[in-house]
């Protein structure tokens, strides 16, 4: 009986050690890549987990399944050609994206067959294209709803040059009351476009009070 129970205790050591690598390992590697190369206030990695998130959160609310494979791929890794290391002059940067994934998704378990699912998200992640799949879509209105309220005024602010350089404060508050009116009519699912009125007011009663406080932006 002894030797039985060893023999047991063999083989399942011999099955735990070649069991195949776990879906933790690609998600592993692309966060930590995030991680370390995405730094910036606006589009970083902190931006990419929002987008994550929120795409999740929302597909819940509509009672949309998503490809949580394809979503955290695309979400992690869709503001890649935002960084100098990986733009290229003149191209939109999701497109850029969308040809790089390999780059960090190669001689990883991540399954080969939804890479074209990945760079359709990742493509079309920007407010002003249009998404064609349920990934593409919650990517494409969570990074729509994060250049609103709270979090919309925190990222355009944080893009302010330090030593007077454009963008300035003013330029930035331009830019916010932009957005205001055109990111909301290209955000596309029902739970998304029930987030639009409170971050609106958030974003609206913010650049008001600015405005009383510099003179019209004037000593901003």
């Amino acid at each position: 009986m002894m030797m039985w129970n060893f023999m047991v205790a063999v083989i399942l050591v011999v099955s735990v050690s070649t069991a195949p690598a776990t879906a933790e390992t690609w998600r592993a590697k692309v966060t930590a890549f995030a991680a370390e190369n995405f730094k910036h206030p606006a589009w970083g990695f902190s931006h990419s987990q929002r987008d994550y998130a929120l795409a999740v959160s929302l597909a819940a609310a509509d009672h949309v399944t998503l490809d949580d494979d394809v979503i955290f791929a695309a979400a992690y890794l869709h503001d890649m050609a935002a960084f100098p290391k990986w733009a290229e002059d003149k191209k939109e940067h999701g497109d850029v994206a969308a040809a790089k994934i390999d780059m960090v998704l190669a001689d990883t378990d991540f399954p080969t067959a939804k890479l074209d699912a990945v760079r359709a998200a990742i493509r079309t992640h920007m407010f002003t294209r249009d998404p064609q799949t349920p990934e593409a879509r919650y990517l494409h209105d969570a990074d729509a709803l994060d250049w609103l309220g709270a979090i919309g005024i925190g990222r355009q602010i944080a893009l302010v040059g330090k030593n007077g350089e454009k963008p300035t404060g003013p330029d930035v508050i331009a830019t916010l009351e932009k957005q205001m009116a055109i990111v909301p009519p290209r955000v596309l699912s029902p739970a998304g476009q029930a987030l639009i009125a409170p971050r609106i007011a958030e974003e609206k009663a913010f650049v008001d009070a600015l405005r009383r406080e510099t003179d019209n932006l004037s000593t901003f």
